[in-house]
């Protein structure tokens, strides 16, 4: 993946668990979600993956290139560091996003979840305490529209 230089903005950095695996990207996220969905509670082992959208040329890995684990296809898959397992990020959208967790970002991004995606299968030991727009589905489907929070 080539790094893009993109002058006037800022580059986060990133790292897996055991920093065997570096990463930088730009801080200019057009997303940013928590998903329910029953794929990224596995690949998390929590309630939820938070997670930042932006295009794939935006992410440049610094260090550890040889030391990827890609489970799915390189153009469709979660990239994890083979050593410790963090899942870093996701190739998402035909090969042309990824979908960095926001975890492992070593440097706080401008950006904040806007929602909470598949809520229809979240965990059923895990409340939603706050109030982001929640979504059966996916944000982008268009006969899900964003729930009420329930009440406390």
């Amino acid at each position: 993946m080539e790094r893009l230089e993109s002058p006037g903005v800022r580059r986060l950095g990133g790292q897996c668990l055991c920093g065997s695996v570096r990463y930088a990207v730009d801080d200019a996220f057009e997303y940013a979600l928590n998903c329910h969905c029953g794929n990224c509670r596995r690949a998390t082992g929590s309630a939820f993956k938070a997670f930042a959208g932006i295009a794939r040329d935006r992410l440049a890995l610094t260090h550890g290139q040889g030391g990827l684990l890609i489970h799915g296809a390189p153009e469709a898959g979660d990239i994890r560091c083979r050593a410790c397992g963090s899942l870093l990020y996701s190739i998402v959208r035909d090969g042309a996003y990824v979908h960095v967790t926001l975890g492992t970002l070593t440097d706080a991004p401008t950006i904040r979840p806007g929602a909470h995606i598949f809520t229809a299968s979240k965990a059923s030991w895990f409340d939603i305490t706050d109030d982001l727009p929640r979504f059966a589905g996916h944000v982008m489907a268009e006969d899900d529209q964003p729930a009420a929070p329930a009440a406390a």
